[in-house]
């Protein structure tokens, strides 16, 4: 199952446009962009997205009754697994999507459930401190550049697009 990409140079927030793109009657997809100006997290958080970094949001059409908490789960399981590639240093999850390095967080993944036409559809939306983080008082990051001196921004993103257009058939 191949994910079309839909490549920006700036948009406000990632997980939006995909929002506008099902609406537009696309099923699934998966949005980068180079610069993100309004990134969120949970509960209206700001994500900081500093230039460099890698942006994307993931979506599709759910087929299956799955809870929000069962999707972060699976999610957050996908990138930790993906990124596992790019890094000798153990990365785990701080619940409910967060993943670190060494204590710092390097990695946001935000989810959405939309219903659209009478169908649910999920919108993963993953921030990763690739090149730079951000210094946020009582908040220790990271990026994975300081683990990988060797990392590269589309490899990665090819990677977790591959992990999900294969995990998609079982999803």
């Amino acid at each position: 199952m191949n994910l079309k990409v839909f490549h920006l140079k700036n948009v406000n927030s990632t997980n939006n446009f995909a929002i506008r793109k099902i609406k537009q009657g696309k099923i699934m997809g998966i949005v980068i962009s180079d610069s993100q100006k309004k990134g969120r997290g949970r509960y209206g958080n700001k994500w900081i997205s500093l230039s460099g970094n890698l942006f994307m949001s993931i979506f599709y059409r759910l087929n299956k009754n799955i809870s929000i908490n069962q999707l972060t789960k699976k999610n957050c399981l996908l990138i930790q697994k993906t990124l596992s590639r790019f890094t000798k240093e153990k990365i785990l999850i701080k619940p409910p999507n967060d993943l670190l390095i060494k204590k710092k967080k390097f990695c946001g993944i935000l989810q959405e459930i939309i219903t659209h036409n009478e169908q649910n559809y999920v919108i993963i939306g993953v921030g990763i401190n690739i090149y730079k983080n951000p210094n946020i008082k009582n908040y220790p990051t990271t990026s994975l550049l300081k683990y990988n001196n060797k990392i590269n921004k589309m490899i990665i993103f090819k990677n977790i697009k591959k992990c999900y257009e294969k995990e998609l058939l079982c999803i």
